[in-house]
């Protein structure tokens, strides 16, 4: 599974330092909901904003939802730091580019998030900027 555009997985020089993937919690969530350990409704929880987020300026995975099956999955990108509002700032691939020369070093988490059965689980976090120029 590839989360993002090729732009994110160039930050940080291509190293990946820092970056957190949340693969194995997020399979280990869908696997319990496919043996009934866990319902839709326990899953299907997104706070409206970040489904309003999805539907509107998410990055689409090519993958269908693995709890409701009915829909693709798309990605929702948060910056959290210095300067930025303490809910933090939504932002596009594009965007997120514009933040990686910064001083100070951004955290950013990114979300996957199905539009129509509002299931999101944490993709992967890894800091921004930080160039300390």
């Amino acid at each position: 599974m590839i989360f993002g555009p090729e732009a994110r997985r160039r930050l940080n020089g291509g190293s990946g330092a820092g970056v957190v993937d949340y693969r194995l919690a997020r399979n280990a969530v869908v696997a319990d909901f496919r043996e009934g350990r866990q319902t839709r409704l326990d899953l299907c929880d997104a706070h409206p904003d970040l489904v309003r987020a999805a539907r509107h300026i998410g990055e689409a995975t090519g993958e269908e939802c693995p709890i409701c099956e009915a829909s693709e999955t798309v990605l929702v990108s948060y910056l959290f730091g210095p300067r930025l509002p303490a809910s933090g700032r939504c932002v596009t691939g594009d965007e997120l580019h514009r933040y990686e020369g910064r001083r100070q070093t951004l955290a950013c988490y990114v979300v996957e998030v199905c539009p129509d059965c509002a299931w999101n689980h944490l993709a992967r976090a890894f800091p921004v900027g930080g160039t300390g120029a």
